[in-house]
């Protein structure tokens, strides 16, 4: 630390002119200037060609150089830990991420920023939305806490990619608990088999769909263990205020949506015409 290696830094990144002379003059300037206030240790952004005194007004009054880095929605805790540890310049080793503990959007930060420090903000922006969701929610006996609300929103947002339909998804895990059926959702087989390391590369096979796991709806009543993904600000809403009506069940159409069902009879026909669909494509 101290002037002596501000000064080298400076000089090495071409802020400062090379040499013992500018050197000594910088420190000169700094001294007859020390009222101006105390020169700071961040990153910052200098002027091309600037003066002395614009390199001094920098390293005193100069907000740092932000990076930012984004969390996009629906990923798991190993994926956001993979991103933050690929993150360039912060600092220090990542602490264990909790499964849904952060909230998904950009966030920035500065240079030399420790890791943990980061994750503690991601976690502190997803316990506020969880807050002001919870106390604006649609109260339904189905989601009886913050954390069913989280489930079932991690659930909508690994479902659909589509934010208008995420409202008639939590509508029909909330009519199926109701009902006592099982949810049936292919992500938490998913996340049962791989804890969220990505993609499996294959459909779900029936077998994988027969074999009990902590997270597997198609064997489990009720919620799987927890979440599976961190959900967005959408999906969280989309549980809080779902849509309307009686739908039970639910299947793509073949054009990156979803056909809702309110009976099995009608569910089974458009089960039938997306394998048409499929069948139809060209391979």
């Amino acid at each position: 630390g101290g002037i002596g290696s501000t000064i080298a830094a400076l000089q090495q990144a071409g802020v400062l002119a090379g040499g013992q002379a500018r050197a000594l003059l910088f420190r000169v300037a700094v001294h007859l200037t020390r009222r101006d206030g105390v020169l700071h240790a961040a990153e910052l952004e200098f002027p091309a060609h600037g003066s002395m005194a614009d390199v001094l007004s920098v390293l005193r009054h100069a907000h740092p150089v932000l990076h930012w880095v984004t969390v996009p929605e629906g990923l798991s805790s190993l994926q956001v830990a993979d991103i933050l540890d690929r993150a360039p310049v912060l600092s220090g080793a990542l602490p264990t991420l909790t499964e849904g503990g952060i909230l998904p959007q950009t966030y920035d930060y500065e240079w030399g920023t420790p890791r943990a420090a980061l994750l503690a903000r991601m976690r502190s922006a997803m316990n506020a939305a969880l807050d002001t969701v919870w106390r604006d929610r649609e109260v339904v006996a189905e989601i009886p806490d913050r954390r069913t609300l989280l489930i079932l929103a991690s659930m909508v947002e690994r479902e659909t990619a589509i934010p208008a339909e995420r409202r008639m998804v939590a509508r029909v895990f909330i009519n199926r608990l109701r009902q006592g059926m099982r949810l049936q959702s292919d992500p938490t087989v998913v996340y049962g088999i791989n804890r969220g390391a990505g993609p499996l590369g294959h459909a779900l096979t029936r077998a994988e769909l027969e074999t009990p796991s902590a997270y597997n709806t198609y064997t489990l009543p009720g919620l799987p263990a927890g979440p599976i993904c961190s959900p967005g600000l959408v999906s969280l809403q989309a549980v809080a205020h779902p849509a309307g009506g009686d739908a039970l069940y639910f299947v793509a159409d073949g054009n990156g949506g979803h056909i809702f069902a309110d009976s099995l009879t009608d569910h089974n026909r458009n089960v039938a015409a997306y394998r048409a669909h499929r069948q139809g494509m060209p391979r």
